[in-house]
């Protein structure tokens, strides 16, 4: 049973202002659509736990974010939990845990070893939950049976303690300013986390100069013609700067000047870095946003499996990439995929992936998105379709595909 095949997944938590604030990860079996059947066997549990901490580095994976882990009262009683690192782990207690005098001890340890305490799902308020209530910072209100009266009177009650109140399955707009006018202070659900849902924006003047910055760039052009364009857009260089200078690009040396930063990154690089540039703020600002945290991982999820796939095979990697970051244009400029391609010269597999999800490229862009609402059957499925490729292959492209998303912006110090 520990060896059951297992696909990592995770959904962004996000802040009052939209900001990332944690991941959720989830843990889904490839036998059973959905569904994680693990934590109904310890073993099992501690080999997940254990590779996805101490061989995967998910721990790393999540960057300056916060990791929340579901917990029945299996777990919650074993010492694997204590391997997790306190500082990073959310202990989500589920709605199924019977709240025993053993389990609220249990609980109250754990928050002295420093973990922070969830309580999942939760619907309505009935005394039992009381010895939780006060020790957990954060409650998880289930949006999906509750009506707007029975929402308000769940919020109330819980407004009894010093907590902060986490919306989930927020699954529209209207749900999630109507959550944020009770007072939810974080948010969680397919609106924020299904790319298609994600309200997409007309393309302002700094992103029509980096559409024709792309442009120049996969016709080769020269340094000189790159830099021109720069120069007109101050924030694009201040921004093409900043990404350069992250710790994610592997850039030793500051780099100082913008003919520098073109030299330094080549024009392989300095096309990755354009195409993730489409999701940051033009004006230089927090560049961490979920779309952008979506997009580059997306993208790089996809051309590290491309690696595994054509070893050695440097354009199908480069392929894999622009067809992850691509997938998610129309979303971010609120256009059609045509109006996206129109006048953007992309090789046939890459356009076939971004039209029709056909080719090899379509699998991995299929299998990506699979991953990211946490699909477990349609995981296993797909991985089928690609010759070579496993779940514990997937899982590990996924953790350094987190990883290296969640450097982005972070410059070296």
């Amino acid at each position: 049973m520990a060896t059951e095949e297992v696909f990592i997944g995770r959904q962004p938590i996000l802040d009052r202002k939209h900001d990332l604030f944690a991941y959720e990860l989830l843990f889904r079996s490839g036998r059973a659509k959905n569904e994680a059947h693990i934590h109904d066997d310890l073993a099992a549990t501690a080999s997940v736990v254990n590779h996805a901490f101490a061989e995967l580095g998910i721990e790393q994976a999540l960057g300056p974010y916060k990791g929340f882990i579901n917990c029945d009262a299996t777990l919650l009683r074993s010492d694997i939990i204590e391997i997790l690192p306190p500082d990073k782990i959310v202990l989500e207690v589920l709605e199924t845990v019977e709240v025993t005098p053993e389990i609220v001890e249990r609980c109250k340890e754990l928050k002295a070893r420093g973990f922070m305490l969830a309580l999942d799902d939760f619907v309505n308020y009935e005394d039992k939950w009381l010895p939780l209530l006060d020790l957990v910072e954060i409650v998880k209100v289930d949006l999906m049976p509750l009506d707007q009266e029975g929402l308000a009177r769940t919020t109330q009650a819980l407004k009894r303690w010093p907590l902060q109140l986490l919306a989930e399955k927020v699954d529209s707009r209207e749900q999630a300013r109507h959550c944020h006018d009770l007072g939810y202070a974080l948010f969680q659900g397919y609106y924020f986390a299904k790319p298609v849902i994600i309200a997409g924006r007309k393309l302002g003047h700094s992103q029509l100069s980096l559409m024709r910055l792309l442009g120049l760039v996969l016709g080769d052009a020269e340094t000189n013609d790159l830099e021109a364009v720069f120069k007109r857009e101050p924030g694009l260089a201040m921004n093409l700067m900043r990404l350069t200078n992250s710790v994610a690009t592997g850039v030793r040396t500051k780099v100082t000047s913008l003919r520098h930063a073109i030299t330094v990154l080549g024009r392989r690089q300095l096309q990755r870095w354009l195409q993730i540039l489409l999701y940051t703020n033009p004006a230089g600002g927090s560049v961490a946003s979920p779309l952008l945290q979506l997009a580059a991982t997306r993208g790089r999820l996809m051309e590290l499996m491309a690696g595994k796939l054509h070893p050695g095979n440097r354009e199908a990697e480069d392929r894999a990439f622009m067809a992850g970051i691509m997938s998610l244009m129309p979303t971010l400029m609120g256009v059609t995929m045509d109006e996206v391609l129109n006048g953007v010269n992309l090789t046939g597999d890459v356009r076939e992936a971004l039209e029709s999800r056909g080719g090899e490229l379509g699998t991995l862009l299929l299998l990506s998105e699979a991953l990211e609402t946490s699909d477990g059957q349609a995981c296993h499925d797909l991985t089928e379709q690609l010759p070579g490729a496993d779940h514990t292959v997937i899982n590990t492209c996924l953790t350094q595909a987190l990883t290296w998303a969640s450097n982005i912006g972070r410059e070296n110090e």
